[in-house]
């Protein structure tokens, strides 16, 4: 469905299922069982099979250094930043920022670097939940 592009010194663990496009960057951690798919099946028509529907496409970016857990999904169009953690069996569907610690289904940011103290912070939850 389009290109996987690998960066140097990444390490892809088994049984990995990657989808492009995808872009993965230098030093990345990737463990064992993790989906990254820059794909959707089309579902909308109902009159027509989902096997024979168009799929759309959008690119999944994970940036330099990132480490991500076994059994992570990452959806289509996501994008992890520099040096981010995706917590084992997260399922990603909204960008990751740079430095943060993300978790869960659906995967919500849990720390934070601080770069002014040095230190992983955790971050609160939304007022929402």
């Amino acid at each position: 469905m389009g290109a996987v592009i690998i960066g140097d010194r990444t390490l892809v663990g088994m049984s990995n299922v990657l989808i492009g496009p995808l872009r993965i960057g230098n030093d990345v951690i990737m463990a064992q069982n993790i989906v990254l798919s820059g794909l959707n099946h089309g579902y909308l028509d109902v009159k027509i099979p989902i096997r024979d529907q168009p799929c759309t496409t959008a690119e999944i970016v994970v940036e330099d250094e990132v480490w991500i857990g076994a059994n992570s999904v990452i959806t289509a169009g996501v994008r992890i930043g520099r040096h981010a953690v995706v917590a084992g069996g997260s399922v990603v569907t909204k960008d990751v920022p740079p430095y943060t610690i993300v978790g869960g289904n659906p995967a919500r940011p849990l720390k934070a670097y601080n770069p002014e103290t040095g230190q992983w912070l955790r971050v609160a939850p939304p007022a929402d939940s």
